[in-house]
């Protein structure tokens, strides 16, 4: 049965929702390892978009660093210490985010026209990952989801890969080998978290030809104004054409079957991005590319070393409009 082309009724006839935030993004480098004679530090700045304003970005550091950007408009901050002395220091940025709920409004919209807004980097998100390969067997695999709901457009197909991902994956942080967005962990094993659930779905998606990136930033719980937040979280979009880039949150879906039609389409206010794409060269350049760029990042001599102190914590602003 072929799907149809328009999904459920737009999410709700109200404007977007929005929400605002003051944001602390703590770093804490030790343990650098002796006789280093170059230490160099990345820790990831939030970037601006159509959804998301970043304002009042201050930074508290012992050392001079500058902001770059790299490839996608990933934002950076970078310090570079020579022969550093035994140490241990903290990296503070903070900010002000206003984040916007993105709802691709032309999935509702028949006939939609006006230009949409060129992509420089649109022949990447048709590329291979790393971890994501496009290979004879994810190319079988993504194409055999297609054809046993006789999906014929793209909008059809994104779907119908959105529906397996959510049907047959479960959200599962037990054991090992979960969180590197590996596609073949993912398939093999039908658990992981977010990572591995956009691994399955930007895959599928790009073997079949659709356009697909990776973001990654963190989800801002709803039951509470203020706190602590245990970790990252990441989603996806594909491109359509004309309609443009759509929301996919899967792993949220697979949580939360009762959003299951939103999370195709949308992407709610709870959140805030830092950086685009996987297996990401930073700026000034470091060794290897990165998996994926949302914790703090540092080379000694070249050569990796873990940075495991860090802390994120957020606080609703007086003019917060998620309630």
């Amino acid at each position: 049965m072929v799907l149809p082309v328009l999904i459920s009724a737009r999410p709700g006839t109200e404007p977007p929702r929005e929400r605002s935030v003051s944001f602390t993004y703590s770093t804490v480098v030790k343990d650098i390892p002796a006789g280093a004679k170059t230490v160099q530090v990345w820790v990831p700045i939030p970037r601006n978009s159509p959804f998301q304003q970043i304002s009042d970005l201050t930074i508290a550091s012992p050392y001079p660093y500058e902001i770059d950007t790299s490839r996608f408009g990933n934002r950076m901050l970078h310090l570079t210490l020579k022969n550093p002395e035994p140490t241990i220091f903290t990296v503070d940025v903070r900010f002000n985010a206003l984040r916007r709920e993105h709802i691709q409004e032309r999935l509702y919209t028949k006939n939609a026209t006006g230009p949409m807004p060129a992509d420089p980097d649109m022949a990447r998100w048709l590329q291979p990952d790393r971890l994501v390969p496009i290979d004879g067997t994810i190319k079988r695999w993504a194409e055999a989801i297609i054809d046993s709901v006789g999906a014929e457009t793209d909008l059809e197909k994104a779907r119908a890969i959105y529906n397996h991902v959510i049907s047959t994956v479960k959200y599962d942080k037990t054991g090992t080998g979960w969180g590197r967005g590996d596609i073949y962990y993912a398939c093999d094993t039908r658990r992981g978290n977010c990572t591995d659930f956009h691994a399955m779905y930007i895959g599928y998606a790009r073997a079949v030809g659709i356009p697909a990136r990776f973001a990654i930033g963190f989800s801002l719980p709803t039951d509470r104004p203020s706190g602590e937040l245990s970790g990252y979280h990441c989603w996806a979009e594909c491109y359509l054409n004309g309609i443009g880039w759509v929301p996919v949150d899967a792993s949220e879906a697979a949580k939360n079957p009762a959003k299951r039609e939103y999370y195709f389409g949308a992407h709610d206010e709870n959140r805030v991005e830092f950086t685009i794409g996987r297996d990401l060269m930073l700026y000034p350049g470091q060794k290897e590319p990165l998996n994926y760029f949302i914790y703090p990042y540092a080379e000694a001599d070249g050569k990796p070393f873990p940075i495991d102190e860090k802390r994120f914590t957020f606080r609703n602003l007086e003019d917060d409009t998620s309630k």
